[in-house]
């Protein structure tokens, strides 16, 4: 018997059904969302989803909240770049 989800990997749970686009997108999330990322306390590769929004670290046990498919979300960063440049500015003051 042949495999059959070798180009579509986990999407292939839907088959045919919800349109190609959809399925690649999901695809991706996926995939990002069950890997190891970088742990922000230790900085090992050894953070993983425990639920939606909760990560923990395996090394460190260090359990944090992110977004609910990556462990830092594109609003998260862009906040705590703007708290360290007013954090910066009142130390110059």
């Amino acid at each position: 018997m042949t495999r059959r989800t070798k180009k579509v990997k986990a999407s292939g749970r839907f088959g045919v059904r919800y349109g190609s686009r959809l399925r690649k997108r999901i695809r991706e999330i996926d995939s990002t969302a069950k890997i190891y990322h970088r742990c922000p306390q230790c900085r090992l590769m050894s953070v993983k989803k425990q639920s939606i929004g909760i990560w923990e670290c395996r090394k460190c046990s260090t359990k944090y909240t992110g977004g609910a498919w990556t462990p830092q979300t594109n609003a998260g960063r862009r906040s705590v770049g703007t708290i360290k440049q007013i954090q910066e500015k009142r130390f110059e003051d």
